[in-house]
């Protein structure tokens, strides 16, 4: 007895009409800015090796993937973020193409979420790829781009957080954690979950490295976390990645203002190949960023192409849903509506072509029997203009 042919898998659900509506033109308006930055679009295929996503700088957890075998027998996933994927692409059949690439998709992502937070397990996800550059200029392209994408699909407000991803690295090599412990505490961080975070770090000793990681969810807020900061923890790489973050912070401010810039030096992505530079996006009424992403250096080289690179993806479900509820709207009617008499059909057929090519409207065939059905359906539907096909073609 079949149990689950009405239904869809957790995780997942069916977009009608309007949706679809709304994420196509979230699309075009992203893919605009994209294309006129001097992007190219790549689509990876759905289904990718698991060795794709463990890698040493960064690896998803199993329990995490959709997994299946091919015919035969090796280990597949549906591919659960992009970026890995593409890296594959450019280290493979990119390799000999002029740097920098930049490139830009636009895919679902497929990955098991805690059924406790309401995420989708699957994605629309588009993004960018700045490939082949370590260069600060590299950095403000992407921040700048971001910040244009966030202001394209929002009609009230939206804000940024900066923050590098390789001063929770610095410290936890200077902790020398086992790779499970490092993932807690980054967990921990990332949630801020304080209590369980100085429980964890409280058996493991009483340094200045497990003072500063304490304290590291708290540094949070305007440019006086650089100041705080100072304060924290300090040597040579450290001092620098807040000096670099310091001058991102002030370049950025004057594209959006301090009011909606944040630094968060607790922001610790749960993709660990990030190396410097992280960004977040959010669009007020939603409560999780709708963009998320940064550099990422070292990223490439595990696919034997070792080159810089930076970039962020967008999660256009999210853009929509936002959209939505900014201006509610209904899938517009066809303009015109054809009801051919008998005999006539392969004229209606032909006037439809007719005024799709020279007038541009939207031309619907009736498939009722009499006219009397063909006025109902359109009062339903809300087509304004009824045309008989005849030998007149008279318009009711």
């Amino acid at each position: 007895m079949k149990k689950y042919d009405l239904i869809t898998p957790e995780g997942t659900k069916d977009f009608l009409f309007e949706e679809c509506l709304v994420r196509r033109e979230a699309e075009k308006k992203i893919h605009d800015i994209f294309r006129s930055k001097g992007y190219y679009e790549l689509t990876t295929p759905a289904l990718e090796f698991y060795d794709v996503f463990q890698t040493e700088s960064g690896h998803y957890p199993q329990e995490r993937l959709y997994k299946l075998t091919d015919s035969k027998g090796r280990l597949l996933v549906m591919r659960p973020e992009s970026t890995m994927p593409i890296a594959r692409v450019v280290a493979t059949r990119l390799r000999d193409a002029s740097l920098p690439l930049r490139l830009f998709y636009n895919q679902s992502v497929y990955r098991f979420e805690s059924a406790l937070k309401g995420r989708s397990n699957e994605i629309l996800q588009t993004g960018i790829e700045l490939i082949g550059s370590a260069s600060h200029i590299a950095d403000l392209e992407m921040v700048s781009t971001a910040i244009e994408v966030l202001d394209s699909c929002t009609e009230t407000s939206f804000s940024l957080e900066i923050g590098d991803a390789g001063i929770f690295k610095e410290l936890m090599r200077e902790l020398n954690a086992t790779d499970d412990e490092r993932e807690n505490i980054r967990y921990l961080i990332e949630t801020k979950n304080y209590p369980a975070l100085n429980d964890m770090l409280d058996s493991m000793g009483d340094t200045p490295v497990i003072a500063a990681l304490k304290r590291l969810p708290a540094m949070f807020g305007g440019e006086e976390v650089f100041e705080k900061a100072a304060e924290l923890y300090s040597n040579e790489r450290i001092n620098l990645m807040l000096e670099d973050l310091r001058k991102m912070y002030a370049e950025v401010s004057k594209l959006i203002g301090k009011g909606r810039l944040t630094v968060d030096l607790g922001m610790v992505n749960n993709a660990d190949y990030y190396t410097g530079v992280i960004i977040k996006g959010y669009l007020e009424g939603y409560g999780e960023e709708v963009l998320s992403g940064g550099r990422y250096n070292k990223l490439l080289a595990d696919y034997g192409y070792d080159i810089p690179a930076t970039g962020f993806g967008v999660n256009v479900d999210a853009i929509a849903k936002v959209a939505i509820k900014e201006n509610p709207r209904e899938v517009k009617p066809a303009d015109v509506l054809l009801f051919a008499e008998e005999g006539y059909e392969m004229k209606a057929i032909e006037l439809s072509e007719k005024l799709r090519n020279e007038k541009h409207l939207v031309t619907e065939i009736a498939l009722c029997d009499d006219i009397d059905s063909v006025r109902e359906y359109a009062r339903e539907k809300k087509i304004d203009r009824i045309i008989v096909v005849d030998s007149e073609d008279t318009e009711v």
